[in-house]
């Protein structure tokens, strides 16, 4: 396998061409802008060198000229000949760097020219020998590191990268202390691997091997940040390497470390968990100094860069919590990725996308990338269609270091300059360490059969600690004694920790509910909660949501309906669902419950009814009411994210992960666009409790409802949801009314546990008449599971329709209508789950004498509630024949003709209310399907 990549394009110089030159020339003089940046920097260094004392003629003018293209060139360039591949996979020579591309021959080796401000190391003041120049520059980006950053369009930016490189030749100075902290990293790194390899052939644990580098460079990352001012790192990682971090940067015990490889498990432990390289970890670091830094590793599945946005939303939450909003240095972000999951992977795009946004900015990521230079068994040549694997990192202007993972300090030394730079620009950097892979995909796969070549030469090569200590024994910082007794006393090390395991048999640890999620460990129970609040607070709240600023030129479709809204508060009329959510944000704002909403166009809200931020018409200045309660109050944020659900709902759970004091909401444009973050929600929405033995409190809003907007823009597949429901992981609501938003709302802040809260949100409801709630039952109710019929009288109904969502608002219109509307109850379920059998158990007992029993709704029959309710329609109404009335069963969810769902929606209505179970139906120990 070849690191080797050509290179689909060439300088600008075009051979030097005289004729394209002086047209550039001309341009450039005209406007400076008009020329490629290459071509600005000749130009410049030309100005420059006509400028020099001593210049004499154009020839030597044009010479100087050239000398400063080379060096842009190399700082371009330079990476493509840099010793990057520690197998040998290098190039040598690449033409737009020879000498002879910019018109010089050895002959003019010993000419002397100016370098002006260009701070070469070797440079005795301004001016340089070529021989000199070359060699500097060779030093610099030629050797083990590599680095692109001229893509990078801030000046600034790019000469502070340049005076820190070479200055220094990007060569670290390490004393002999830091030597041997090197050494003793890759020697844990190696010990651990080889340790567990021969104690546990065959099992997976997808070894760190060839890329040892990485557990010094990360040591050494922990030791400076602290120096820094950096307080936490908050990581996110891959399989590959996950155990030695584990047990070599987190401080999770070796014993626990063989315990899993051992089986252990506790019995009494919740959930199903995960595989061992799956697992995420906390511990405070003691660096060498005696300062303290947490490290927080964070859970990941199989979906490699899944973790990215979950690691962002914790980083972020984590810098609010140590007052860190405005640098945000506190709080540092570590991505590990695999070389082919960065190039491949959309979400690490999406990522990136959010470094610089307002409402999802972390201060900069340190990414690194564990480059095997292959992906399980495909080479990079049919992985990407780009040079290196980082080039999506330049959509940000990432300044990338691409290093050989053999050099240990090489990568320390770009482990240094990516902080250094993160803490300085507070922006991303990546560092793409190449290595390569011992075993295949992981310890039982044979990557001989497609990578024949490869794994002939790594079978061959020396681990990155032999050759680190043969270099530290021939420089005379290490002695042979020395070397051994190091790799002995960590082996020893490991044996008595697996000897212990063996005897004591013990399951490994298991972290949870620590720190701020301390007494928030109760299991879940639906026993009603208190959620009610008073009317002085709600005129208070009202009064902020319905004040606009002096001087403030709000929208006059927005202001005109704000005395109303007061009104209705203060004389205890009624308000539509965007008030009821409004009220109850105000309200938790109030009692010190901050909240945070993010998504699609959130801040004026997808249908133009939330209105949660003003703008100013005139001058386009922001106001959001609901930060002007109270001078005691929690912080509202509301932002308006990039068009991503993967990468936007991973941050928000990710926030939630971390701060569990915070309501924090997601919303989707439309409920079916939450397909694109269908990984988020399988592998750690649905699944963090069992899996991860981590609860969390995110609220996802998907708006859903047929209104005839066809297919796309109807269905928030319920039914997904509900078919992952299991022991209380999540709950599912489909609210009717603004009052059981409001106590949905309160209510997950107000209960000793947290639990992911998925809502069916409303579309036409937004405005639907009906779809009003009396001030009274925010002050004097609570939540409802599941809603009996509001007429008292339908208690001796006949037939009972249970349903739920916006169906129920054309059901009420069909029951209105009937001559005995008592004969028909419609019972609305709220909360699909978990399911609460104490209310249901209410309504067998309140509708005893109904004969019959619909379940009715408007999705189609594969879909919705359906599927999920029948095995509870049979537990509570086995004595009665249950009927289905909705869509027929189909492979899209909603027909694109108006006419037709008109037309459809109809029929289920009077279905619901006219069709009559035939004798031997009722008989029929099974359901009826009375489909449209």
């Amino acid at each position: 396998m070849s690191f080797e990549r050509s290179i689909g394009w060439l300088s600008p110089a075009n051979a030097w061409n005289g004729d394209y030159i002086e047209e550039l020339y001309e341009q450039w003089l005209h406007d400076d802008q008009a020329v490629p940046e290459t071509w600005r920097n000749f130009f410049e260094g030309f100005a420059l060198a006509q400028e020099t004392p001593g210049s004499v003629d154009a020839k030597e003018a044009a010479a100087q000229a050239r000398v400063i293209a080379l060096i842009d060139a190399y700082r371009r360039e330079g990476h493509f000949v840099a010793a990057l591949d520690p197998l040998g996979n290098n190039r040598t020579e690449l033409p737009e760097l020879e000498l002879s591309f910019f018109g010089f021959g050895t002959s003019d080796l010993d000419r002397v020219f100016d370098v002006g401000t260009y701070k070469l190391k070797d440079s005795n003041g301004p001016r340089m020998k070529l021989r000199d120049i070359l060699e500097s520059l060779k030093k610099t980006y030629c050797r083990s590191m590599g680095v692109e950053y001229m893509h990078i369009q801030d000046l600034e930016t790019r000469q502070w990268l340049q005076h820190q490189m070479e200055t220094t030749h990007n060569e670290p100075v390490f004393d002999k202390s830091w030597k041997l902290f090197i050494l003793k990293g890759l020697t844990d790194a190696e010990v651990l691997e080889s340790f567990t390899h021969t104690r546990y052939p065959g099992q997976k644990r997808f070894s760190l091997e060839g890329g040892e580098a990485l557990i010094p460079a990360m040591r050494y990352l922990a030791e400076k940040s602290a120096v820094h001012g950096v307080e936490e790192i908050v990581l996110g990682m891959a399989h590959r390497g996950r155990l030695n971090v584990l047990a070599n940067i987190m401080g999770m015990s070796y014993e626990d470390i063989f315990s899993q490889f051992e089986g252990y498990y506790n019995e009494d432990s919740y959930g199903d968990g995960d595989v061992k390289y799956h697992k995420g970890f906390s511990y405070d670091y003691k660096t060498r100094e005696g300062k303290d830094i947490h490290l927080s590793l964070t859970s990941n599945p199989s979906h490699l860069e899944a973790v990215n946005p979950v690691v962002q939303g914790r980083a972020r939450a984590k810098q609010r919590q140590h007052g860190d909003t405005g640098s945000r240095r506190k709080v540092l972000p570590l991505l590990m990725h695999g070389d082919a999951a960065f190039a491949g992977q959309g979400l690490v795009a999406e990522t990136l996308n959010l470094s610089q946004l307002k409402g999802y900015r972390t201060g900069g990521t340190i990414h690194i990338i564990i480059n095997n230079q292959i992906g399980f068994t495909t080479s990079p040549e049919d992985a990407r269609s780009t040079t290196y694997a980082t080039d999506v990192a330049k959509m940000i202007e990432a300044p990338i270091f691409h290093v050989n993972g053999d050099d240990a300090e090489a990568v320390i030394h770009a482990m240094d300059l990516a902080l250094r730079f993160r803490q300085e620009f507070g922006r991303d950097i990546v560092i793409d360490m190449l290595c390569y892979r011992k075993h295949g995909h992981n310890e039982s796969d044979e990557p001989a059969f497609t990578q024949p070549l490869m794994y002939r030469k790594i079978k061959q090569h020396p681990t990155p600690r032999k050759g680190y200590a043969q270099k530290l024994m021939a420089e005379g910082s290490l002695s042979e004694d020395e070397e051994k007794q190091i790799f002995q006393a960590f082996q020893d090390q490991l044996q008595d920790a697996l000897e212990k395991v063996r005897q004591n048999k013990q399951a490994p640890k298991v972290q949870a509910y620590e720190a701020r999620w301390i007494g928030l460990d109760h299991a879940y129970d639906d026993q009603t909660v208190d959620t009610s609040v008073s009317h002085d607070m709600l005129l208070k709240v009202g009064k902020a949501l319905t004040s606009v600023p002096e001087g403030f030129a709000l929208n006059k479709k927005v202001a005109r309906k704000l005395p109303d809204f007061f009104q209705a508060i203060e004389q205890g009329g009624t308000i539509d669902w965007a008030q009821g959510e409004l009220l109850g944000f105000g309200s938790l704002l109030y009692e010190g419950t901050p909240v945070r909403l993010s998504g699609q166009d959130s801040a004026r809200g997808t249908f133009s009814h939330r209105h949660a931020v003003w703008q100013d018409i005139e001058t386009q200045d922001s106001y959001a009411p609901l930060n002007h309660i109270d001078a005691n109050q929690a912080h509202f944020c509301v932002y308006n994210s990039l068009l991503s659900e993967a990468a936007v709902l991973g941050f928000d759970f990710g926030y939630a992960l971390s701060e569990p004091q915070m309501l924090i909401l997601w919303e989707a444009q439309f409920g079916d666009f939450a397909n694109g973050a269908q990984v988020i929600i399988d592998q750690f929405i649905v699944s963090s409790d069992s899996k991860w033995q981590r609860t969390n409190g995110i609220t996802m809003l998907l708006p859903h409802g047929y209104e005839g907007q066809g297919p796309e823009h109807s269905h928030a597949y319920l039914e997904r949801y509900l078919q992952a429901c299991a022991e209380n992981n999540i709950q599912v609501c489909n609210l009717t009314t603004p009052a059981q938003y409001f106590h949905a709302l309160r209510r997950q802040m107000r209960r000793p546990f947290r639990r992911p809260l998925i809502i069916m949100a409303p579309k036409s409801l937004l405005r639907h008449p009906r779809a009003q709630s009396p001030i009274t039952d925010l002050t004097d109710s609570h939540f409802h599971e599941i809603l009996p019929d509001p007429n008292p009288k339908t208690t001796a109904a006949k037939r009972l329709l249970l349903c739920s969502g916006k169906v129920y608002y054309d059901l009420l219109q069909r029951q209105e209508k009937e001559e005995h509307p008592e004969d028909t109850a419609i019972v609305r379920v709220e909360q699909f789950y978990p399911f609460c059998h104490w209310r249901m158990k209410e309504i067998k007992e309140r509708y005893a004498g109904a004969k019959d029993v619909f379940w009715v709704q408007e999705e189609p029959q594969n879909r919705g509630g359906w599927a999920f309710m029948l095995p509870y329609l049979f537990e509570f109404f086995e004595d009665k024949p249950i009927a289905f009335v909705g869509r027929d069963a189909s492979a899209s969810p909603a027909t694109a003709s108006f006419k037709r769902h008109v037309a459809e929606q109809e029929a289920i209505v009077e279905h619901a209310f006219t069709y009559q179970l035939s004798d031997a139906e009722r008989k029929r120990r099974s359901f009826t399907t009375i489909a449209v």
